[in-house]
């Protein structure tokens, strides 16, 4: 199952297709934002999150620059640049033996980026409510 989640998430990244997370979270997912303290459990609240992300992360500029995968869990190094500040960070993946996604966290820097990423994540939320 390693490279299907892998393999799933990537095609959610590269499509953009937010209801293709329905299938790849597991309904007991938790989500753990680089900017709200308490983590985000179930489909629904990771769902939102995602689709948040989707749409302050994923620009042309945003690539993987490393991945270390094992049999149920990877750290994704990402980079991408938002408003002329290049962030940097990694999603931390763990999926179950269907290849679920059961929990996602994301770690930024520098702080300058976290701060960009408060305010506009806050925003995009702020729409889908």
């Amino acid at each position: 199952m390693t490279s299907n989640a892998i393999s799933n998430w990537h095609l959610v990244v590269e499509t953009r297709d937010i209801a293709r997370l329905t299938t790849l979270l597991a309904d007991n997912v938790v989500f753990h934002s680089p900017v709200v303290h308490t983590p985000q459990v179930g489909k629904a609240a990771a769902r939102l999150y995602l689709a948040a992300a989707l749409g302050v992360f994923f620009n042309e500029s945003f690539r993987y620059v490393r991945e270390i995968i094992s049999d149920q869990d990877a750290v994704l190094e990402f980079a991408v640049e938002i408003d002329g500040i290049s962030v940097n960070g990694v999603d931390m993946i763990t999926w179950d033996a269907d290849g679920r996604i059961v929990d996602f966290k994301v770690m930024l820097r520098p702080l300058k980026a976290i701060n960009l990423i408060h305010q506009k994540m806050a925003a995009m939320l702020q729409k889908a409510k």
